[in-house]
């Protein structure tokens, strides 16, 4: 009996999918829950699991095709694949030529780079490779290349670019995901009235806290104590005392959000993407330094789901980890406005009359000027700078 695999229901608002890695071909065995292709959405990366043991069939749709839900992608011949063979030395070299176990992560990288996944020795589990693995791989190959004669061959540089000549370029279509940032952010620039206003706040009180707790929060929670937890902690309670900073524009209406869903900027392998974290003033410190971090961990693997990324009253975005020192982050329609974290410096200060050195960070916050006006976005940075430098101010919620 031949079974139909279809694409499956896609996430609310998302109209269609593109063909991006298919994992089996047509006459494999495959076991059930087996991924059997990937489909790259707005946001996320979909598996599409065999649903039963069996042979799969003809492909319907190529790698890069686009696909809607419903439509159908192969088929799947009920039965289990032929006993292997005791082990012989053929045997052996045949199991060798087929395709390693990789994670979507490790899939994308391999695919990214142009690397055949059997040229890489993996560490993990029953030989399984890893991210690390293919880091390794690409540097052993730069290693090699350094050593190389300096005047490449025409062989080698068609390789390398793709283009022969002096002055190679190379085109590329974007990926789904790097089309829908642009598309989200011409949005962003074309609909709002962006502006932004800076601050400056000094970290030493939370420098200080961290240094005299951060060993018992560890031991105690699981988690390190960052920085984020202070921001998005002190970014909801400014939130509150500013509700048009947490309101959306929908038409000719402004709608007031009695809750702070905050999104989190996070660089991932496919470009920026913003998960969710919800219901931010419930949560503890601890709680939230571990969301952050399975976001990042997720981000990374390319597992977040669409649910994770959906939705956002505000959103903070840290761009200091990449060493900016100011910078202007652009709104994430439909939000209202982006705070926008940067790289700290020591810098001299006067303080109480006399100069010192302190831990010092630029703030932007970016907002739209027809639902925000001057006066509120300078004074919700002002609150979020308050509360930094003073951060018994978030456990008394003053």
């Amino acid at each position: 009996m031949s079974i139909n695999v279809t694409v499956p229901a896609l996430p609310e608002s998302v109209a269609d999918a593109t063909i991006l890695t298919w994992h089996k071909k047509p006459g494999d065995a495959v076991s059930r829950d087996e991924n059997l292709v990937d489909l790259e959405t707005d946001k996320v990366v979909l598996e599409v699991p065999a649903p039963k043991d069996g042979i799969m069939g003809e492909i319907s749709a190529a790698e890069g095709d686009t696909v809607q839900a419903g439509d159908l992608l192969t088929s799947i011949q009920e039965g289990s694949a032929p006993a292997p063979q005791a082990s012989t030395p053929a045997a052996t070299d045949t199991a060798s030529d087929e395709e390693p176990v990789l994670t979507p992560a490790v899939r994308r990288l391999v695919k990214e780079k142009g690397i055949d996944p059997k040229d890489i020795v993996g560490t993990g589990k029953d030989g399984r490779i890893l991210k690390t693995d293919v880091t390794a791989y690409l540097e052993s190959l730069e290693a090699a290349t350094s050593k190389a004669p300096a005047e490449p061959s025409p062989e080698s540089e068609i390789t390398q670019t793709g283009i022969e000549g002096e002055r190679p370029e190379q085109r590329v279509p974007m990926t789904r995901l790097r089309a829908r940032i642009a598309e989200r952010l011409l949005e962003a620039q074309q609909n709002a009235a962006i502006l932004t206003t800076f601050n400056e706040v000094d970290l030493q009180a939370i420098n200080d806290l961290r240094k005299n707790y951060k060993d018992k929060f560890e031991k105690d929670h699981e988690v390190k104590l960052g920085f984020m937890s202070f921001f998005i902690k002190a970014s909801v309670e400014a939130l509150k005392q500013f509700p048009a900073v947490n309101a959306s524009i929908d038409g000719k209406d402004i709608i007031y959000h009695g809750y702070y869903d905050i999104g989190i900027a996070v660089g991932s392998p496919r470009g920026l993407v913003v998960p969710i974290l919800r219901d931010a003033d419930q949560l503890s410190f601890a709680e939230t330094e571990k969301a952050v971090r399975d976001f990042g961990k997720k981000a990374n693997d390319g597992s977040l789901s669409y649910e994770e990324l959906t939705g956002g009253t505000f959103t903070i975005s840290n761009g200091g980890v990449f060493g900016s020192m100011l910078s202007t982050p652009i709104l994430n329609p439909p939000q209202s406005a982006i705070l926008g974290m940067h790289t700290i410096q020591q810098r001299p200060m006067v303080i109480d009359g006399e100069i010192k050195i302190r831990p010092m960070m630029y703030l932007a916050l970016s907002y739209d000027h027809r639902i925000i006006d001057g006066r509120e976005a300078v004074q919700f940075l002002v609150t979020i700078k308050n509360m930094l430098e003073d951060p018994t101010r978030l456990l008394l919620q003053v």
